[in-house]
């Protein structure tokens, strides 16, 4: 059998080998060089896999030769190459950025800790996109959970042991409620394999341990999602993780948890189920707006940059769910979509604070927090960093010309398409607020003078600056360029709609 065969298993495989190979080499530069290594095979592989299925096309790969149901499949269509292709894309932007970055934030002696774990956060986001087996996914969703812990930890703040631990509790209780949900579909169908519950589902779709599954599910993976009010380990852990960290968690952890509810809601329980039946749909309109209005309006009073954009990033999936509510391609569209547009977007900012941080650092700063009194003309001694700050804002705010335009245009068309002319102005005014809360970085880094005494940055080194402009170019790239995003999206749209019940 040919290595393109065996894809689905190597993109998880190949991870998974670089984290135990890294901790026992200790060696910084080595275990850089192999989960680094490890990276760029999985974005190959995930590559790879986008091109096979582009027909349409689904392939299933059984786990040491035992066919589904009966042994572990993995499953990829054009959602999860989509997916696939974000996660590994950014492990493989993001680690050469961490060389640079956590030298100054990060002790040396735990460096090769810091890949091991990126490694296995890697995998168990990998895992999650790739399975097709209920209990697998809970497995892999530990795994990276389990590795994310420790990343947040490794900040040199103190906080950052504290943002660790409240996401470690929250997280758990989330995790928790994933695999009694789990359980009660395997109680009711007697099958843990997701394409063989979805059929068996259908006959028994209205008994109450299958609802209380699907309660279970939803309350679980919106826990890790971050959606209002469930967001309140996010702030923290976003603000005092390492940058790399925060960089990378921010473009694919909870986008990954999005795509598994999109798993569960289409591909398992069914439209009609979850849509038709339920008042899921009005549930998470409305808390799609409070994410999109609260997180927004909070964002706005922040001092802290990376704090700013960690509430950002809670408005920003109001968008996504928002999109699921509308339970129509287009709608399905705007959220994998926005999936992936703000993905690259945030990632691209927060690679570009983690520069100011270090550059806080190189001076001799006490604190490196990049605080507004800290950005005042920012942009005299980091132009490029700054002005990537600003395309990513405006992305952020749904400026034509950046990707995030695209995905906000096809919210607006799914609330057009459905004659709801009121969630038209609500996109539009919660947009206003990312106006404001980008501003307010625009008015302390280009319009005020520093303050007396503040320690002199200067510019991030191409070692940082590189990756993160890579990013950047794509939030513009993907804002004029719409064939693989919304070409994609579109595809599996119409694919989970299709299918579903």
């Amino acid at each position: 059998m040919s290595l393109v065969t065996h894809l689905p298993i190597l993109q998880v495989v190949v991870p998974l080998m670089s984290a135990p190979l890294a901790v026992l080499l200790r060696h910084g530069g080595l275990a850089f060089a192999i989960v680094t290594a490890a990276a760029w095979a999985a974005f190959a592989c995930a590559i790879a896999l986008w091109l096979q299925v582009s027909d349409g096309s689904v392939i299933s790969y059984a786990i040491g030769n035992w066919p589904p149901p009966w042994g572990i499949e993995y499953r990829v269509d054009r959602l999860t190459s989509f997916v696939l292709l974000l996660v590994s894309g950014m492990a493989s932007i993001v680690l050469p950025y961490s060389r640079g970055s956590i030298a100054k934030e990060i002790a040396p002696e735990l460096h090769y800790l810091y890949y091991a774990m990126f490694g296995l956060c890697l995998t168990g986001l990998l895992g999650i996109v790739m399975t097709g087996d209920a209990f697998n996914l809970f497995v892999f969703l530990e795994i990276s959970s389990l590795s994310t812990y420790v990343l947040i930890a490794l900040g040199r703040d103190r906080r950052a042991l504290a943002a660790s631990f409240q996401y470690l509790i929250m997280g758990s209780i989330g995790a928790t409620f994933i695999v009694i949900g789990i359980g009660f579909l395997y109680l009711m169908t007697g099958t843990l394999n997701l394409a063989d519950m979805a059929v068996r589902i259908g006959a028994i779709e209205n008994s109450r341990p299958v609802l209380a599954a699907l309660a279970f599910l939803t309350v679980g993976i919106c826990l890790k999602v971050a959606l209002f009010p469930l967001h309140q380990w996010l702030p923290n852990a976003y603000t005092y993780a390492p940058s790399a960290v925060t960089a990378f968690l921010a473009a694919t952890a909870t986008k990954v948890l999005v795509y598994a509810l999109i798993r569960f809601y289409f591909s398992v329980f069914g439209e009609s189920m979850v849509f038709e039946r339920l008042p899921l749909p009005q549930i998470m309109l409305w808390l799609s707006l409070f994410a999109m209005f609260g997180a927004n309006f909070v964002a706005i009073f922040q001092d802290n940059l990376k704090r700013l954009f960690a509430y950002s990033s809670v408005g920003q999936i109001g968008y996504i769910t928002l999109g699921l509510s509308f339970d129509s391609v287009h709608g399905l569209t705007a959220s994998i979509v926005h999936l992936f547009n703000h993905g690259i977007a945030k990632g691209a900012i927060f690679l570009l604070i983690g520069g100011i941080v270090v550059a806080g650092y190189k001076s001799g700063g006490v604190s490196s927090a990049p605080t507004f009194d800290r950005l005042a003309g920012l942009s005299r001694r980091m132009p490029l960093t700054c002005f990537g700050i600003v395309i990513g804002g405006l992305s952020l705010i749904g400026v034509p010309g950046t990707a995030g335009f695209v995905s906000k245009w096809y919210l607006i068309l799914a609330a057009m398409e459905k004659g709801q002319w009121w969630l038209v102005a609500a996109i539009l005014l919660s947009s206003l607020l990312a106006v404001v809360y980008v501003w307010r970085f625009v008015e302390a880094a280009y319009f005020r003078e520093p303050s007396a005494g503040q320690e002199a940055r200067e510019e991030a080194p191409p070692g940082l600056l590189i990756p993160a402009w890579v990013l950047v170019v794509a939030v513009v790239w993907f804002g004029l360029d719409t064939s693989l995003t919304v070409g994609t999206a579109l595809d599996a749209a119409q694919q989970l709609m299709s299918n579903s019940r």
